[in-house]
Protein backbone atom coordinates (compact mmCIF):
# COMPACT_ATOMS: atom_id res chain seq x y z
CA UNK A 1 0.00 0.00 0.00
CA UNK A 2 1.49 3.32 -1.06
CA UNK A 3 2.04 6.01 1.50
CA UNK A 4 -0.06 9.16 1.18
CA UNK A 5 1.80 12.07 -0.40
CA UNK A 6 3.14 14.63 2.05
CA UNK A 7 3.78 17.22 -0.66
CA UNK A 8 1.96 20.46 0.00
CA UNK A 9 -0.50 21.30 -2.68
CA UNK A 10 -0.29 24.86 -3.98
CA UNK A 11 -3.54 26.74 -4.01
CA UNK A 12 -4.50 28.42 -7.28
CA UNK A 13 -4.86 31.70 -5.38
CA UNK A 14 -2.75 32.88 -2.47
CA UNK A 15 -2.97 35.80 -0.08
CA UNK A 16 0.50 37.04 0.83
CA UNK A 17 2.23 40.11 2.21
CA UNK A 18 5.12 41.46 0.14
CA UNK A 19 8.24 41.56 2.28
CA UNK A 20 10.84 43.10 -0.04
CA UNK A 21 11.94 43.61 -3.65
CA UNK A 22 14.57 41.54 -5.42
CA UNK A 23 17.32 43.07 -7.55
CA UNK A 24 14.95 43.15 -10.55
CA UNK A 25 12.31 45.11 -8.63
CA UNK A 26 9.97 42.12 -8.27
CA UNK A 27 8.00 41.79 -5.05
CA UNK A 28 8.97 38.88 -2.76
CA UNK A 29 6.72 37.08 -0.28
CA UNK A 30 6.84 33.71 1.51
CA UNK A 31 4.25 30.93 1.45
CA UNK A 32 4.78 27.54 3.10
CA UNK A 33 8.55 28.01 3.05
CA UNK A 34 8.77 29.02 -0.60
CA UNK A 35 9.55 32.37 -2.12
CA UNK A 36 6.70 33.90 -4.07
CA UNK A 37 7.67 36.37 -6.84
CA UNK A 38 4.94 38.87 -7.67
CA UNK A 39 5.75 41.60 -10.26
CA UNK A 40 4.18 45.01 -9.78
CA UNK A 41 3.98 44.83 -5.99
CA UNK A 42 5.71 46.81 -3.27
CA UNK A 43 6.87 45.97 0.27
CA UNK A 44 4.07 45.99 2.85
CA UNK A 45 1.26 45.34 0.37
CA UNK A 46 -1.23 42.53 1.03
CA UNK A 47 -2.24 40.97 -2.28
CA UNK A 48 -4.21 38.08 -3.72
CA UNK A 49 -2.03 36.23 -6.21
CA UNK A 50 -2.83 33.82 -9.04
CA UNK A 51 0.00 31.24 -9.17
CA UNK A 52 1.37 30.85 -12.70
CA UNK A 53 4.24 28.46 -12.04
CA UNK A 54 5.87 26.57 -9.19
CA UNK A 55 9.38 25.28 -8.71
CA UNK A 56 11.06 23.44 -5.86
CA UNK A 57 12.02 26.59 -4.02
CA UNK A 58 9.88 29.36 -5.44
CA UNK A 59 6.64 30.27 -7.18
CA UNK A 60 5.65 33.04 -9.52
CA UNK A 61 2.30 34.72 -9.83
CA UNK A 62 0.32 37.79 -10.80
CA UNK A 63 -1.81 40.13 -8.78
CA UNK A 64 -5.54 39.50 -8.80
CA UNK A 65 -6.44 41.94 -6.06
CA UNK A 66 -4.56 44.39 -3.88
CA UNK A 67 -5.96 44.65 -0.38
CA UNK A 68 -3.51 47.31 0.82
CA UNK A 69 -1.25 49.77 -1.01
CA UNK A 70 2.23 50.86 0.02
CA UNK A 71 2.88 54.58 0.57
CA UNK A 72 5.47 54.41 -2.24
CA UNK A 73 2.90 53.33 -4.83
CA UNK A 74 2.74 55.88 -7.63
CA UNK A 75 -0.56 57.52 -8.47
CA UNK A 76 0.84 59.19 -11.58
CA UNK A 77 2.24 56.65 -14.02
CA UNK A 78 -0.33 53.98 -14.62
CA UNK A 79 0.37 51.75 -17.63
CA UNK A 80 -2.37 49.45 -18.96
CA UNK A 81 0.26 46.96 -20.17
CA UNK A 82 2.35 46.79 -16.98
CA UNK A 83 0.89 43.54 -15.65
CA UNK A 84 1.40 41.73 -18.97
CA UNK A 85 4.58 43.32 -20.32
CA UNK A 86 6.67 43.33 -17.11
CA UNK A 87 9.33 45.37 -18.91
CA UNK A 88 9.23 48.20 -16.35
CA UNK A 89 9.57 46.55 -12.96
CA UNK A 90 9.38 49.77 -10.95
CA UNK A 91 6.68 51.68 -12.83
CA UNK A 92 4.24 51.17 -9.94
CA UNK A 93 6.66 52.91 -7.58
CA UNK A 94 6.89 56.65 -6.89
CA UNK A 95 9.94 58.12 -8.60
CA UNK A 96 11.63 59.27 -5.37
CA UNK A 97 11.31 55.72 -4.04
CA UNK A 98 12.78 54.35 -7.27
CA UNK A 99 15.85 56.51 -6.78
CA UNK A 100 16.25 55.25 -3.19
CA UNK A 101 15.94 51.65 -4.40
CA UNK A 102 18.70 52.18 -6.99
CA UNK A 103 21.00 54.01 -4.57
CA UNK A 104 20.63 51.12 -2.14
CA UNK A 105 21.17 48.58 -4.93
CA UNK A 106 24.56 50.12 -5.71
CA UNK A 107 25.48 50.18 -2.00
CA UNK A 108 24.48 46.51 -1.59
CA UNK A 109 26.59 45.43 -4.56
CA UNK A 110 29.64 47.23 -3.20
CA UNK A 111 29.13 45.96 0.35
CA UNK A 112 28.88 42.39 -0.94
CA UNK A 113 32.49 42.64 -2.18
CA UNK A 114 33.70 44.24 1.02
CA UNK A 115 36.79 45.96 -0.37
CA UNK A 116 35.42 49.29 -1.60
CA UNK A 117 34.28 50.79 1.72
CA UNK A 118 36.57 53.76 1.14
CA UNK A 119 34.82 54.78 -2.07
CA UNK A 120 32.48 57.74 -1.83
CA UNK A 121 29.11 56.91 -3.41
CA UNK A 122 27.49 60.14 -4.56
CA UNK A 123 23.72 60.76 -4.63
CA UNK A 124 22.13 59.33 -7.77
CA UNK A 125 21.55 61.70 -10.69
CA UNK A 126 17.81 61.60 -11.35
CA UNK A 127 16.47 61.70 -14.88
CA UNK A 128 14.91 64.96 -16.11
CA UNK A 129 12.29 62.93 -18.02
CA UNK A 130 11.17 59.75 -16.24
CA UNK A 131 8.82 58.95 -19.13
CA UNK A 132 9.18 59.09 -22.91
CA UNK A 133 12.97 58.92 -22.69
CA UNK A 134 13.71 55.75 -24.69
CA UNK A 135 15.01 56.76 -28.11
CA UNK A 136 15.46 53.25 -29.46
CA UNK A 137 13.35 50.10 -29.39
CA UNK A 138 13.57 46.55 -30.71
CA UNK A 139 10.06 45.14 -30.98
CA UNK A 140 8.93 41.63 -31.92
CA UNK A 141 6.24 41.21 -34.56
CA UNK A 142 3.68 38.41 -34.36
CA UNK A 143 0.17 37.46 -35.35
CA UNK A 144 -2.59 35.97 -33.23
CA UNK A 145 -6.10 35.18 -34.47
CA UNK A 146 -5.49 37.27 -37.54
CA UNK A 147 -4.43 40.38 -35.56
CA UNK A 148 -0.89 41.75 -35.82
CA UNK A 149 0.93 42.34 -32.55
CA UNK A 150 4.01 44.49 -32.10
CA UNK A 151 5.64 44.51 -28.70
CA UNK A 152 7.69 42.50 -26.24
CA UNK A 153 7.71 38.91 -25.10
CA UNK A 154 6.29 38.43 -21.64
CA UNK A 155 9.03 37.56 -19.16
CA UNK A 156 9.99 33.86 -19.21
CA UNK A 157 7.53 33.04 -22.01
CA UNK A 158 6.95 33.06 -25.76
CA UNK A 159 3.78 35.12 -25.36
CA UNK A 160 3.98 38.36 -27.35
CA UNK A 161 2.40 41.34 -25.60
CA UNK A 162 1.27 44.19 -27.86
CA UNK A 163 2.37 47.20 -25.83
CA UNK A 164 0.61 49.90 -27.86
CA UNK A 165 1.61 53.37 -26.64
CA UNK A 166 4.51 52.47 -24.34
CA UNK A 167 4.96 55.32 -21.81
CA UNK A 168 8.75 54.89 -21.84
CA UNK A 169 9.16 55.20 -25.60
CA UNK A 170 9.68 58.46 -27.42
CA UNK A 171 6.27 59.33 -28.96
CA UNK A 172 7.68 58.89 -32.46
CA UNK A 173 8.47 55.23 -31.73
CA UNK A 174 4.87 54.61 -30.69
CA UNK A 175 3.58 56.40 -33.78
CA UNK A 176 5.80 54.33 -36.09
CA UNK A 177 4.80 51.04 -34.42
CA UNK A 178 1.11 51.95 -34.83
CA UNK A 179 1.48 52.71 -38.54
CA UNK A 180 3.56 49.58 -39.18
CA UNK A 181 0.89 47.49 -37.46
CA UNK A 182 -1.82 49.04 -39.66
CA UNK A 183 0.14 48.56 -42.87
CA UNK A 184 1.12 44.95 -42.17
CA UNK A 185 -2.56 44.13 -41.78
CA UNK A 186 -3.67 46.24 -44.74
CA UNK A 187 -1.00 44.92 -47.09
CA UNK A 188 -1.12 41.33 -45.84
CA UNK A 189 2.62 41.14 -45.17
CA UNK A 190 3.60 37.61 -44.13
CA UNK A 191 4.54 37.70 -40.41
CA UNK A 192 7.14 35.24 -39.17
CA UNK A 193 5.94 32.35 -36.99
CA UNK A 194 8.80 31.12 -34.75
CA UNK A 195 7.01 27.89 -33.85
CA UNK A 196 6.74 26.90 -37.52
CA UNK A 197 9.93 28.61 -38.66
CA UNK A 198 8.08 30.24 -41.56
CA UNK A 199 7.17 33.77 -42.55
CA UNK A 200 8.96 36.98 -43.48
CA UNK A 201 8.74 39.87 -40.99
CA UNK A 202 10.28 39.17 -37.56
CA UNK A 203 11.19 42.39 -35.73
CA UNK A 204 10.86 46.16 -35.92
CA UNK A 205 13.81 48.28 -34.73
CA UNK A 206 13.41 52.05 -34.38
CA UNK A 207 15.97 54.73 -33.48
CA UNK A 208 14.94 58.33 -32.88
CA UNK A 209 16.99 61.51 -32.80
CA UNK A 210 15.08 63.62 -30.23
CA UNK A 211 16.95 66.80 -31.13
CA UNK A 212 16.02 66.48 -34.81
CA UNK A 213 12.72 64.59 -34.34
CA UNK A 214 13.76 62.12 -37.03
CA UNK A 215 13.80 58.33 -37.03
CA UNK A 216 15.50 55.36 -38.64
CA UNK A 217 13.46 52.18 -39.04
CA UNK A 218 14.86 48.70 -39.61
CA UNK A 219 12.67 45.78 -40.63
CA UNK A 220 14.26 42.48 -39.60
CA UNK A 221 13.21 39.71 -41.99
CA UNK A 222 13.79 35.96 -42.21
CA UNK A 223 14.99 36.29 -45.80
CA UNK A 224 15.99 39.00 -48.24
CA UNK A 225 12.91 40.63 -49.73
CA UNK A 226 12.60 43.65 -51.95
CA UNK A 227 9.01 44.00 -53.12
CA UNK A 228 6.99 43.64 -49.91
CA UNK A 229 9.40 45.47 -47.61
CA UNK A 230 9.89 48.34 -50.06
CA UNK A 231 6.12 48.71 -50.39
CA UNK A 232 5.77 48.70 -46.59
CA UNK A 233 8.60 51.25 -46.27
CA UNK A 234 7.05 53.64 -48.80
CA UNK A 235 3.73 53.69 -46.98
CA UNK A 236 5.47 54.20 -43.63
CA UNK A 237 7.42 57.23 -44.93
CA UNK A 238 4.24 58.60 -46.50
CA UNK A 239 2.34 58.40 -43.21
CA UNK A 240 5.27 59.33 -40.93
CA UNK A 241 7.53 61.75 -42.83
CA UNK A 242 9.87 62.00 -39.83
CA UNK A 243 11.21 58.59 -40.89
CA UNK A 244 14.34 59.56 -42.85
CA UNK A 245 15.93 56.12 -43.17
CA UNK A 246 14.48 52.65 -43.74
CA UNK A 247 16.67 49.55 -43.64
CA UNK A 248 16.17 45.81 -44.03
CA UNK A 249 18.22 43.44 -41.89
CA UNK A 250 18.20 39.76 -42.81
CA UNK A 251 18.21 37.23 -39.97
CA UNK A 252 17.58 33.64 -41.05
CA UNK A 253 18.68 32.08 -37.76
CA UNK A 254 16.26 30.09 -35.62
CA UNK A 255 17.39 31.63 -32.31
CA UNK A 256 16.23 34.75 -30.49
CA UNK A 257 19.09 37.02 -31.63
CA UNK A 258 17.41 40.03 -33.24
CA UNK A 259 19.89 41.25 -35.87
CA UNK A 260 21.47 39.18 -38.63
CA UNK A 261 24.73 39.91 -40.46
CA UNK A 262 23.29 41.56 -43.60
CA UNK A 263 21.73 45.04 -43.65
CA UNK A 264 20.36 46.67 -46.81
CA UNK A 265 19.32 50.29 -47.24
CA UNK A 266 15.75 50.53 -48.57
CA UNK A 267 14.90 54.24 -48.49
CA UNK A 268 16.52 57.48 -47.33
CA UNK A 269 19.83 57.83 -45.51
CA UNK A 270 22.16 54.94 -44.66
CA UNK A 271 22.39 56.06 -41.01
CA UNK A 272 20.62 58.32 -38.51
CA UNK A 273 22.18 61.70 -37.79
CA UNK A 274 21.84 62.51 -34.11
CA UNK A 275 23.23 64.96 -31.58
CA UNK A 276 24.15 64.49 -27.93
CA UNK A 277 25.42 67.66 -26.30
CA UNK A 278 28.05 69.23 -28.56
CA UNK A 279 28.59 66.03 -30.54
CA UNK A 280 26.99 65.12 -33.83
CA UNK A 281 26.75 61.39 -34.33
CA UNK A 282 25.87 59.07 -37.19
CA UNK A 283 24.35 55.86 -35.89
CA UNK A 284 24.02 52.78 -38.09
CA UNK A 285 21.09 50.36 -37.77
CA UNK A 286 22.81 47.68 -35.68
CA UNK A 287 25.31 49.72 -33.62
CA UNK A 288 24.75 50.11 -29.87
CA UNK A 289 23.97 53.56 -28.50
CA UNK A 290 22.49 54.72 -25.21
CA UNK A 291 18.68 54.84 -25.15
CA UNK A 292 18.46 57.91 -22.88
CA UNK A 293 20.05 60.92 -24.57
CA UNK A 294 19.67 63.36 -21.67
CA UNK A 295 21.44 61.06 -19.21
CA UNK A 296 24.03 59.97 -21.77
CA UNK A 297 24.99 63.62 -22.18
CA UNK A 298 25.47 63.93 -18.41
CA UNK A 299 27.64 60.82 -18.29
CA UNK A 300 29.80 62.10 -21.16
CA UNK A 301 30.25 65.42 -19.35
CA UNK A 302 31.11 63.68 -16.07
CA UNK A 303 33.66 61.39 -17.72
CA UNK A 304 35.28 64.34 -19.45
CA UNK A 305 35.45 66.29 -16.16
CA UNK A 306 36.81 63.39 -14.09
CA UNK A 307 39.31 62.43 -16.80
CA UNK A 308 40.71 65.99 -16.77
CA UNK A 309 42.79 65.28 -19.87
CA UNK A 310 45.77 67.53 -20.45
CA UNK A 311 46.91 68.75 -23.89
CA UNK A 312 49.75 66.22 -23.90
CA UNK A 313 47.67 63.22 -22.74
CA UNK A 314 46.83 60.02 -24.54
CA UNK A 315 43.32 58.79 -23.65
CA UNK A 316 42.25 55.17 -24.08
CA UNK A 317 38.56 54.25 -24.48
CA UNK A 318 37.80 50.52 -24.21
CA UNK A 319 34.46 49.23 -25.54
CA UNK A 320 34.11 52.59 -27.27
CA UNK A 321 31.05 51.77 -29.40
CA UNK A 322 30.35 54.53 -31.90
CA UNK A 323 32.70 56.91 -30.07
CA UNK A 324 30.52 58.95 -27.72
CA UNK A 325 33.00 59.02 -24.82
CA UNK A 326 36.14 59.01 -26.99
CA UNK A 327 35.05 62.07 -28.95
CA UNK A 328 34.36 64.01 -25.77
CA UNK A 329 37.84 63.17 -24.46
CA UNK A 330 39.34 64.22 -27.80
CA UNK A 331 38.38 67.84 -27.09
CA UNK A 332 41.06 67.98 -24.37
CA UNK A 333 43.60 65.19 -25.00
CA UNK A 334 46.41 65.07 -27.53
CA UNK A 335 45.35 61.66 -28.86
CA UNK A 336 42.45 59.31 -28.21
CA UNK A 337 42.50 55.61 -29.03
CA UNK A 338 39.18 53.75 -29.07
CA UNK A 339 38.90 49.95 -29.03
CA UNK A 340 35.73 48.07 -29.92
CA UNK A 341 35.06 44.48 -31.05
CA UNK A 342 32.14 45.38 -33.37
CA UNK A 343 33.61 46.46 -36.72
CA UNK A 344 30.54 48.42 -37.81
CA UNK A 345 30.69 50.48 -34.60
CA UNK A 346 34.37 51.23 -35.26
CA UNK A 347 33.48 52.49 -38.74
CA UNK A 348 30.77 54.65 -37.15
CA UNK A 349 33.26 56.01 -34.60
CA UNK A 350 35.80 56.99 -37.28
CA UNK A 351 33.02 58.60 -39.32
CA UNK A 352 31.84 60.52 -36.25
CA UNK A 353 35.35 61.81 -35.57
CA UNK A 354 35.45 63.23 -39.10
CA UNK A 355 31.92 64.62 -38.69
CA UNK A 356 33.04 66.57 -35.60
CA UNK A 357 36.41 67.64 -37.09
CA UNK A 358 38.35 65.71 -34.44
CA UNK A 359 41.48 64.53 -36.20
CA UNK A 360 43.21 63.28 -33.05
CA UNK A 361 41.17 60.04 -32.79
CA UNK A 362 42.09 56.51 -33.82
CA UNK A 363 39.82 53.50 -33.57
CA UNK A 364 40.71 49.83 -33.76
CA UNK A 365 38.45 46.79 -34.06
CA UNK A 366 39.32 43.66 -32.12
CA UNK A 367 39.44 41.84 -28.81
CA UNK A 368 40.26 44.24 -25.96
CA UNK A 369 42.76 41.97 -24.18
CA UNK A 370 44.68 41.18 -27.36
CA UNK A 371 44.86 44.80 -28.47
CA UNK A 372 45.97 45.95 -25.02
CA UNK A 373 48.84 43.47 -25.20
CA UNK A 374 49.87 44.98 -28.54
CA UNK A 375 49.72 48.50 -27.05
CA UNK A 376 51.92 47.89 -24.01
CA UNK A 377 54.98 49.39 -25.70
CA UNK A 378 53.00 52.16 -27.40
CA UNK A 379 51.21 53.64 -24.37
CA UNK A 380 53.47 55.22 -21.77
CA UNK A 381 52.48 55.27 -18.07
CA UNK A 382 50.33 58.24 -17.09
CA UNK A 383 47.64 57.95 -19.75
CA UNK A 384 43.91 58.30 -19.09
CA UNK A 385 41.77 55.17 -19.49
CA UNK A 386 37.99 54.67 -19.71
CA UNK A 387 36.17 51.32 -19.85
CA UNK A 388 32.49 50.95 -20.69
CA UNK A 389 31.89 47.19 -20.92
CA UNK A 390 28.64 45.25 -21.44
CA UNK A 391 26.61 44.00 -18.43
CA UNK A 392 28.94 41.08 -17.74
CA UNK A 393 31.79 43.52 -17.02
CA UNK A 394 35.44 43.16 -18.00
CA UNK A 395 37.36 39.94 -18.40
CA UNK A 396 40.09 39.47 -15.81
CA UNK A 397 42.77 39.56 -18.51
CA UNK A 398 41.53 42.96 -19.71
CA UNK A 399 41.78 44.42 -16.20
CA UNK A 400 45.28 42.98 -15.70
CA UNK A 401 46.58 44.39 -18.97
CA UNK A 402 44.87 47.72 -18.35
CA UNK A 403 46.44 48.08 -14.90
CA UNK A 404 49.83 47.14 -16.40
CA UNK A 405 49.60 50.26 -18.58
CA UNK A 406 49.60 52.33 -15.34
CA UNK A 407 47.05 55.02 -16.29
CA UNK A 408 47.03 58.00 -13.92
CA UNK A 409 43.23 57.92 -13.80
CA UNK A 410 40.88 55.09 -14.70
CA UNK A 411 37.14 55.62 -15.22
CA UNK A 412 34.74 52.69 -15.27
CA UNK A 413 31.27 53.21 -16.77
CA UNK A 414 28.96 50.35 -15.84
CA UNK A 415 25.34 49.30 -16.35
CA UNK A 416 25.54 46.52 -13.75
CA UNK A 417 26.48 47.28 -10.10
CA UNK A 418 27.29 43.61 -9.41
CA UNK A 419 29.89 43.21 -12.15
CA UNK A 420 31.18 46.72 -11.36
CA UNK A 421 31.76 45.82 -7.72
CA UNK A 422 33.54 42.59 -8.73
CA UNK A 423 35.83 44.42 -11.16
CA UNK A 424 36.59 47.22 -8.69
CA UNK A 425 37.66 44.58 -6.20
CA UNK A 426 40.03 43.07 -8.75
CA UNK A 427 41.40 46.49 -9.69
CA UNK A 428 42.09 47.05 -5.98
CA UNK A 429 44.34 43.99 -5.99
CA UNK A 430 46.05 45.42 -9.09
CA UNK A 431 46.94 48.68 -7.33
CA UNK A 432 43.93 50.94 -8.05
CA UNK A 433 41.81 52.66 -5.44
CA UNK A 434 38.20 53.64 -6.13
CA UNK A 435 37.65 57.21 -4.95
CA UNK A 436 34.17 58.12 -6.20
CA UNK A 437 31.14 56.38 -7.69
CA UNK A 438 28.35 58.34 -9.35
CA UNK A 439 25.08 56.41 -9.87
CA UNK A 440 22.97 57.69 -12.78
CA UNK A 441 19.32 56.86 -13.40
CA UNK A 442 19.62 56.01 -17.07
CA UNK A 443 16.51 53.80 -17.10
CA UNK A 444 13.61 55.24 -15.03
CA UNK A 445 10.74 52.84 -14.22
CA UNK A 446 13.13 49.86 -14.45
CA UNK A 447 15.48 48.42 -11.78
CA UNK A 448 18.60 49.13 -13.86
CA UNK A 449 21.12 51.75 -12.82
CA UNK A 450 24.23 53.12 -14.51
CA UNK A 451 27.38 54.06 -12.57
CA UNK A 452 30.60 55.92 -13.24
CA UNK A 453 33.55 55.08 -10.97
CA UNK A 454 36.79 57.04 -10.70
CA UNK A 455 39.95 55.14 -9.77
CA UNK A 456 43.52 56.31 -9.18
CA UNK A 457 46.74 54.43 -8.35
CA UNK A 458 47.08 53.58 -4.69
CA UNK A 459 49.55 55.72 -2.80
CA UNK A 460 52.58 53.83 -1.59
CA UNK A 461 53.16 54.12 2.18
Amino acid sequence: MSKPSTKKKVAEHLEVTIESLDEEGIGLATWQGKRVLVPGTLPGERVEVAVDHEGQRQMGGRVLRRMTSAPERSRRWACPHAQDCLGCGLISMDYAAQLRFKQEKVARALDAQGTQTGARVLPILEAPNPLGYRCSAKLAIGKERGKVRIGLYRRHSHELVDIGDCPLHHPLINQIASVVREEIERQGVWVYNPARGSGLLRYLAVRVSPTRNEAMVTFITAERNYREITHLAKWLVKKVPQVVSVQQNVNASAGNVIFGNQTLKMLGHPALLDQVGELRLRISPTSFFQVNHAQAERIYALVRRWAACRPEDLALDLYCGIGGIALNLARDAATVLGIEVVEEAVRNAADNARLNNLGNCRFRAGDAAELLEDLELEIAPGAVAVVNPPRKGCEAEVLKRLAALAPRVLLYVSCNPTSLARDLEMLATLGYQTEEIQPVDMFPQTPHVECVARLVPKKTP
